[in-house]
């Protein structure tokens, strides 16, 4: 990791103060991509959703985060990420309280997308003050309690929703979700105005927003997601959706022309190309993106099956990731103290292990008898969550290991950008083998064997994707072996020499 100043004049108490408000708000932020999926059901019985606007209440906010990460990060980079930090938040608990007011799924779809933006425009500030705040070492330690935090939200999310829902009932309970937000957002808000560091260090970067640039990114990201987004896997999907796909070549084609003149003028672009040459930011950036494009898709699937397949309460089907988060959140904060250590190897480990759990899930899913398989699944995704503690946070610390704290907003956006941009295409391509598969075979007498069919096939296309994630870590692992042995290679002959004279 590069050695390179921190943020000015902070002392180590209130830089882990403010590290644990920063946690507090990334956990916050990522528990609405998983909370919210118990509660489609209940969304689904209370504002009568169909398939199609129940995807869109998951993948929506998911599109609107991708959209807000780069601007947002470029503006913390700028000026100040604890301004931008405030904003965010401020955002995020005010659209929280229009989806728990929502009287229709109209109204709820427009408050998802802009507690969306909201969420978009927080978590580049997060990732930017902890590479502020921390370097060395001690940025890894810090990246492994942030990992053991993000997977915590992300499995204990469906279990914190069921709760809510059995606390608020079938019917409203499901706002339950959203309030939670406001009393929580309102605390941190005031710990956030009191200990975020209020000085940065912004002498690397020009003072260019480069707006052509930001919205040209915007309208590659938008035409990318929304044919995905708007995939549900039933009889009416409207196949013209994947025109979508051409505008995204069209304005992707766009943004890197005109950067480069950008640069070549020499102005700032929104993104600095020369992040991709470091190896570990784009390896690392590709890894995160097909990992979770398929870890949000099986905790969707997992919830579906267990709730509409299994008939179980949703805070009983919430309570079947529990096992997920403990294993995570252990071996995230482990794999930040051995990443300096075992590098990339640590994370390929981790996805062999992730791809073993999941296939354990489907086994117990459709082999086991019924009343036994909650438990037979919570331990297959024990399994997986160990291995995605050292997915996870490990990869979060290598990816950015090499980026000056300066770009820090930036280059942690398009990893975002990359999530958010893998979470919509993996939720909608299991979700809608998932209903493909249910609408296929409607027609058969059993109703359990048809949820089997539909959780299998959904979940392979998941262990699918991380299978991809574990030929690019391979690369990875590979390419840095062949690099070492490269470097060594014009030394051996001098040391040899040396030696020999020493005799």
């Amino acid at each position: 990791m590069p050695n390179e100043p921190t943020s000015p004049a902070i002392d180590d108490r209130t830089r882990w103060r403010a590290f644990g408000v920063c946690v507090a708000v990334a956990a916050l932020t990522i528990l609405d991509l998983s909370k919210v999926n118990v509660g489609l059901p209940s969304i689904e019985e209370s504002l009568h959703a169909g398939p199609s606007e129940l995807q869109s209440i998951v993948a929506g906010y998911a599109l609107a985060f991708g959209l807000a990460l780069v601007p947002a990060g470029r503006l913390g980079d700028l000026h100040s990420r604890r301004r931008l930090f405030l904003v965010g938040l401020t955002a995020f608990t005010l659209t929280s309280l229009l989806c728990a007011l929502a009287p229709n799924v109209t109204f709820l779809l427009v408050g998802r997308f802009l507690q969306g933006v909201a969420a978009g425009i927080q978590m580049p500030q997060v990732l930017g003050l902890i590479q502020q705040l921390f370097q060395g070492p001690e940025r890894g330690r810090a990246f492994g309690l942030f990992g053991s935090m993000i997977g915590l939200s992300t499995a204990f999310g469906p279990t914190l929703g069921g709760l809510l829902i059995a606390f608020g009932g079938p019917q409203d309970g499901w706002r339950l979700l959203f309030w939670m937000n406001i009393p929580l957002g309102i605390l941190l808000l005031f710990l956030a105005a009191r200990l975020l560091p209020k000085r940065q260090r912004t002498n690397a970067l020009g003072n260019d927003l480069d707006p052509i640039g930001i919205v040209l990114l915007g309208g590659a990201v938008l035409s990318l997601m929304l044919p995905f987004v708007l995939t549900t896997g039933g009889p009416d999907d409207d196949p013209r959706r994947w025109f979508w796909l051409v505008g995204a070549v069209a304005f992707g084609t766009g943004f890197v022309a005109w950067e480069r003149r950008y640069l070549a003028r020499g102005r700032s672009p929104a993104v600095n190309f020369s992040l991709f040459r470091r190896a570990s930011y784009r390896n690392g950036l590709l890894i995160a993106t097909v990992y979770f494009a398929a870890l949000p898709a099986t905790f969707l699937l997992t919830t579906l099956y267990l709730q509409e397949g299994l008939r179980l309460e949703p805070v009983f089907a919430g309570m079947v990731t529990i096992p997920f988060a403990l294993t995570s959140a252990l071996t995230a904060w482990i794999g930040g103290r051995l990443v300096e250590r075992f590098g990339r190897a640590l994370v390929v480990a981790g996805i062999v292990i992730v791809i073993v759990g999941f296939t354990l899930d489907v086994l117990a899913a459709v082999l086991s008898p019924p009343e036994l398989t909650p438990y037979l699944m919570a331990a297959a995704l024990a399994v997986a969550g160990a291995g995605g503690g050292f997915v996870v946070s490990p990869n979060q610390t290598l990816t950015l290991a090499e980026v000056p704290v300066t770009e820090g907003g930036v280059a942690g956006s398009m990893a975002q950008v990359g999530q958010r941009v893998g979470t919509a295409i993996g939720v909608a391509a299991a979700s809608s083998t998932f209903f493909a598969t249910l609408y296929a075979e409607s027609d058969r007498a059993s109703e359990l064997a048809v949820y089997h069919d539909s959780f299998r096939n959904g979940i392979l296309v998941a262990v699918g994707l991380i299978a991809v994630a574990l030929v690019l870590g391979l690369a990875d692992l590979l390419q840095r072996k062949r690099g070492t042995e490269e470097e060594r290679l014009p030394e051996e002959p001098a040391e040899r020499a040396g030696g020999a004279r020493t005799a």
